[in-house]
């Protein structure tokens, strides 16, 4: 068995391992980044930058990577919806551009494409990768370390901290006896890669409700774009069967939506896979000598496309810790857990009343989701906690996240 030493290593080279094993490997830390995949591909996963997680990889200093292997602004938000006119739609699209100071917008851009970019600034900066690694098992308190194989050879690295970035079902969150504590999901969503989108601004995303479906439209580059569909969790069976990517698309076929025959036209170019939403949380994120981040330390529900920010907020508040003091002990991270601990309440709060706001679905719930959406604008706490979804949970006043918020957008129209 060989045996290196490192000042990190980290489990798990997606979206928050990568831009952490860069910010590190930059400043002069030595960086053993593992990968279980032998290469990044498309596994429905999250593909949009909310403009606070644009500014967060800016202040990484991986924005300009992103923007060169392909990412894009989104500037505008439109929200189609069966209860108002396409021009009223229209009149009312969300602007993203400059919401955060120096942010041009959110990013759009492929997962995989993404991971990519970031794995790259990784190496370029001195972190070493290794793809295919299996068996990985992990060892905390004073003198943490990783064991891994790839093929038939057993490793070792010795470090100073290990952070697990390994995911949802995260091996090293297991084996540190990290518990998460999960909400109940309301809302299945399916998600599709498309080719062939005609004539779909670039720079315009879409929810459009109608009838039994929350549609949602992130556009990439050349006509392809990554479609959601959300419905209600009662009916999660919908797209079971034969040809779900044919059954997906056939949902994108509704009046609500300009010209959505562009849409539901469109060539699938990847899985076709439908989850639970849910939010999920940790007490504490750290022990002696270990750290998670991203989804392995609890994630947002999906539904309102967060978690590549929180991964790269993460990313961000890690490596200042770990960069600001040769303290590396457990209370280090005792500022990140306080920050992630109120930032995932207050996005669970937001996609509480997200769901709210576009689940009365059906034809007798057009006037009721009406009701909400117009309140979700004209509401002064409802619109901080929209606006905190967009620019950063920490923008909006603590008293906008009080239930009493919630029980006036649920009262009787």
């Amino acid at each position: 068995m060989s045996t290196e030493t490192f000042d990190v290593a980290v489990v798990g080279a997606g979206i928050g391992g990568s831009s952490l094993a860069a910010s590190l490997a930059r400043a002069g830390r030595s960086v053993l980044l593992l990968e279980r995949s032998e290469e990044y591909v498309d596994h429905v996963r999250g593909e949009y930058l909310q403009p606070w997680g644009v500014a967060e990889a800016q202040r990484l200093g991986l924005h300009d990577a992103l923007i060169a292997a392909g990412g894009h602004h989104v500037v505008s938000f439109l929200g189609y919806d069966e209860a108002f006119t396409h021009q009223e739609a229209e009149a009312a699209a969300f602007p993203l551009a400059d919401l955060v100071p120096g942010v041009p917008g959110a990013l759009a851009i492929g997962h995989p494409t993404a991971c990519r970019a970031l794995e790259a600034e990784a190496v370029t900066a001195g972190a070493r990768v290794l793809h295919g690694v299996d068996e990985v098992r992990v060892a905390a308190g004073a003198s943490p370390s990783v064991g891994y194989r790839i093929g038939s050879a057993e490793h070792q690295a010795e470090c100073r901290i290990v952070v697990g970035a390994d995911g949802r079902e995260s091996a090293v969150r297991r084996q540190l006896g990290i518990d998460l504590h999960k909400t109940e999901p309301r809302i299945m969503l399916a998600g599709l890669l498309v080719d062939g989108v005609r004539g779909w601004p670039e720079g315009d995303a879409l929810i459009g409700t109608d009838g039994d479906s929350i549609l949602f439209v992130f556009p990439q580059l050349d006509g392809r774009a990554r479609l959601y569909l959300g419905y209600t969790i009662e009916t999660r069976t919908r797209l079971a069967g034969g040809d779900k990517a044919a059954a997906f698309l056939a949902s994108f076929r509704v009046d609500s939506v300009p010209d959505s025959g562009r849409l539901a036209d469109a060539v699938p170019a990847g899985p076709c896979a439908a989850y639970p939403m849910f939010d999920s949380w940790t007490d504490d994120p750290a022990v002696e000598g270990a750290v998670l981040i991203g989804d392995a330390a609890g994630f947002s529900d999906p539904t309102i496309g967060e978690g590549l920010s929180v991964a790269m907020r993460d990313a961000r508040t890690v490596s200042e810790a770990l960069l600001g003091s040769d303290d590396w002990s457990a209370g280090i991270f005792d500022g990140y857990r306080e920050e992630r601990d109120e930032r995932m309440r207050r996005l669970r709060f937001g996609v509480q009343i997200f769901t709210d706001v576009h689940i009365p679905l059906g034809q007798d719930r057009v006037g009721e989701r009406r009701r909400r959406l117009e309140m979700m604008t004209g509401d002064p706490d409802l619109f901080m906690i929209l606006a905190a979804i967009t620019c950063g949970p920490e923008l909006a006043p603590e008293g906008c996240f009080d239930e009493s918020v919630r029980d006036r957008l649920l009262g009787a129209a």
